[in-house]
């Protein structure tokens, strides 16, 4: 491959990512737009292959079962939509593919745990990663802040409309306020 090649691929990988494994219970962030927005979704499961370690290219998939139905995604390590990788557990397997899980189900598709630092496998230091979270925290902050700011203007239209209505009504109630009066003042019998 060429220089020039290699500088390119070096320019879109990311500073650092976590060493996946087959096997790794994994915790996956991933952006996702959705009507305009950008949130963040965390997709949790088992690796069942990793492919092209190293390179610009290098993916890996990560199986779960949801609901009964097995559902697997395949996520490039360097995508930027894919925002952190959390190895939660790592277990000891012999293969790479493990194809063999998906017929699997209950306690056999249990694998059996390798004692791992957590803290030194999971602990990247990504500032774009960080800073693009801290992005979408603020833009989820401030959509709430306008929604809340827009309730309560209604409420307050609201309430003036109630008080509008209430002012208008106020001449019937000293009316009857004032029969109620004048039935106090015919009734000579005092009230306990």
């Amino acid at each position: 491959m060429s220089r020039e090649i290699q500088a390119l691929e070096q320019s879109f990988k990311k500073k650092a990512v976590v060493d996946v494994q087959s096997g790794d219970s994994v915790r996956v962030h991933q952006k996702v737009l959705e009507a305009g927005k950008t949130r963040v979704q965390i997709f949790e499961g088992m690796v069942i292959r990793t492919k092209r370690a190293g390179s610009l290219t290098a993916s890996f998939t990560v199986r779960r079962v949801a609901s009964g139905v097995g559902v697997e995604k395949t996520y490039l390590i360097h995508s930027p939509s894919v925002t952190k990788v959390e190895v939660i557990k790592r277990s000891k397997v012999r293969r790479n593919y493990l194809s063999y899980m998906r017929g699997l189900r209950g306690k056999g598709a249990r694998l059996s745990g390798v004692e791992f630092d957590r803290e030194a496998v999971n602990v990247i230091e990504d500032e774009t990663a960080e800073s693009e979270e801290a992005k979408i925290k603020a833009q989820q902050a401030k959509a709430h802040e306008e929604a809340e700011a827009a309730k309560a203007e209604e409420e307050a239209k609201r309430e003036a409309k109630v008080e509008e209505l209430l002012s208008k009504h106020e001449p019937a109630s000293t009316t009857e306020e004032s029969l109620e009066s004048l039935k106090d003042e015919a009734d000579p019998t005092p009230k306990t």
